[in-house]
């Protein structure tokens, strides 16, 4: 009888270790508490230059002492890159795994596929409570997440708007929440880790920030946070593109295209709070009358000073530069004050030695190397993508990461932790052999495939597409021009010297377009992807462009060193 009793409990725990398609449950699966939580906090353009962790000597002006936390408790990747150096289309490879031309996401402006398959999708399968707080940026609403609440579009720095389900009706709610962007994130993150701090559920949060992107409007706290700190301006500051017709192009330099009110809040006279050129007014706008109080008290003594000192030149060029940098660091500080709270919070109840937290950004950024702004190129500082992971059950403190890795890698990542199956289609890899140091191949990955698409579009960068290896990178500008680009990193870091009609380099050239053309057809790019593109007009856009630029003035010309007209 006793053996009966002990044989009938057996089969009942084996009925009830079956899911619904009557399958065994794997351990994972019955003990799903063991899974790690999961935490990914994506900024939008925070330049690897402007993280204290990675040792830049702007960042050590400015340092990022709680993002820094999660390099010095887990592991910093040293090459990281993104695929497509845009928000969107950054946004969707990570949510798929998946290259812009497979997901169909190329650029801003194309609206994401819901329907397709991403990791939120599958973490959901299998049993985590998903959300997505922040910034969305792909269009149409969040799917595969149990709760979400979305900037609209680009979201605003003050009083940003927010969509969200209604938690009866299929009606989408939109709401303006008093407050600044990043502070509001940064709650409604705290609000949802409370909600679910006592399921035995494991989670996965994305939580999205707007900050820093353009145009950079600091936290009041923080308007007057590093006026007195004079920044070191990139040695490439002056740069006349020369090698590179596509950098000849752009419309991105700072003290040619800056908006002056809307980018670097210069103001029309002295004693006044009129900005100057100022073509989106939306963002100062939606301001309180305090707020805007607030704003103009902060602001008035440095505008005032410029106007008295009556620059211009290369000097009133590099005042833009550092006005851009002060503007564009002092829109962090909160940023960072925000990862703190984050990471204060998994500590205080328990949550920090069963969550993997991620740190990223969308791409890198151009902090004034080679007069720019913005991002787009293939170029180290926007193809350089910031990757920093902690997880304390099996990351090691101070791992430095310098494998080729991408942002392709993400999901693969996140699959593999929760113990979810990685589906055959995506095209990355995951990380978790690099960050618990059980990769053992020579190479993770020899090089890694590159393509931007956004052309003609704000900044006027040209389509392309490329290869990067550990030294050496391959770049093919095509549509409206067809010119090529090779650079040798170990020798010229700041790739200013285009080697791709140097005969010593003409053995390395054909090895880099044989790995190109090996890696197009492993990531399956077609002919189609440069076939039947639609005729533009690169004339008219530019000058469509170009109405919007700077002052409407003059403007800095290094070649001549002089102020020319624009």
């Amino acid at each position: 009888m006793k053996q009966l009793f002990i044989l009938l409990i057996c089969l009942s725990v084996f009925q009830s270790c079956k899911n619904e398609d009557n399958k065994a449950l794997d351990n994972s699966e019955i003990e799903n508490y063991q899974r790690p939580n999961i935490i990914y906090i994506m900024a939008d353009d925070h330049a690897e230059q402007a993280i204290s962790a990675y040792g830049h000597p702007i960042s050590q002006l400015a340092p990022t002492p709680n993002i820094d936390r999660i390099a010095n408790e887990g592991a910093l990747f040293k090459n990281n890159f993104c695929t497509n150096s845009i928000c969107g289309p950054s946004r969707a490879v990570v949510l798929t795994g998946k290259f812009s031309h497979v997901n169909g996401f190329k650029m801003n402006g194309n609206r994401f596929d819901g329907s397709q398959q991403t990791f939120p999708k599958l973490l959901q399968k299998a049993g985590y409570n998903t959300a997505m707080i922040g910034k969305w940026h792909l269009h149409g609403k969040p799917e595969g997440f149990d709760y979400w609440n979305i900037l609209t579009d680009q979201g605003n720095y003050y009083n940003p708007d927010f969509i969200s389900p209604h938690k009866t009706t299929k009606i989408i709610d939109t709401t303006r929440i008093e407050g600044y962007a990043t502070d509001i994130i940064t709650e409604e993150g705290l609000a949802y880790l409370k909600s679910v701090i006592d399921s035995d559920q494991p989670f996965m949060l994305m939580l999205q920030h707007k900050a820093p992107h353009r145009n950079w409007m600091p936290a009041l706290r923080h308007a007057n946070k590093f006026d007195s700190i004079k920044f070191p301006l990139p040695e490439t500051y002056f740069t006349n593109h020369e090698g590179s017709l596509a950098s000849d192009a752009q419309l991105q330099t700072i003290y040619k295209d800056m908006y002056e009110g809307h980018d670097l809040k210069m103001t029309k006279t002295k004693g006044s709070s009129e900005l100057a050129w100022n073509p989106w007014k939306t963002d100062f706008e939606r301001m309180t009358p305090a707020q805007c109080a607030a704003w103009d008290k902060a602001y008035k003594a440095k505008n005032d000073a410029f106007h008295d000192a009556n620059l211009s030149g290369k000097a009133l060029a590099e005042w833009k530069g550092q006005r851009y940098l002060q503007e564009y660091l002092a829109t962090i500080v909160s940023l960072d004050e925000g990862v703190g709270r984050v990471l204060d919070y998994l500590e205080d109840n328990g949550l920090a030695e069963n969550t993997i937290v991620i740190y990223t950004t969308d791409q890198g950024f151009y902090l004034g190397e080679k007069g720019w702004f913005d991002k787009r190129y293939m170029y180290e500082e926007s193809l350089a993508m910031p990757l920093l992971i902690k997880y304390p059950k099996a990351i090691q403190p101070g791992t430095v990461i310098e494998d080729l890795t991408q942002n392709l890698d993400f999901a693969e990542t996140f699959l593999d932790y929760a113990q979810a199956e990685i589906p055959a289609d995506m095209q990355g890899k995951s990380l978790r052999p690099l960050l618990e140091n059980t990769f053992k191949e020579a190479d993770f990955r020899d090089a890694v495939y590159y393509h931007y698409y956004d052309y003609p579009a704000f900044h006027m960068v040209k389509k392309h597409y490329g290869i990067r290896t550990k030294r050496y990178k391959l770049m093919h500008f095509y549509d409206d021009i067809d010119t090529w680009e090779l650079y040798d990193l170990e020798e010229d870091p700041s790739e200013i010297h285009n080697q791709i009609d140097n005969s010593d380099y003409d053995i390395i050239e054909s090895e880099l377009r044989n790995r190109l053309t090996q890696l197009q057809k492993k990531y399956k790019v077609t002919e189609e992807e440069f076939k039947n593109a639609p005729k533009i007009d690169v004339e008219r856009a530019f000058k469509q462009f170009e109405r919007l630029r700077g002052h409407r003035g003059t403007s800095y010309n290094p070649e001549t060193d002089k102020d020319t007209k624009i």
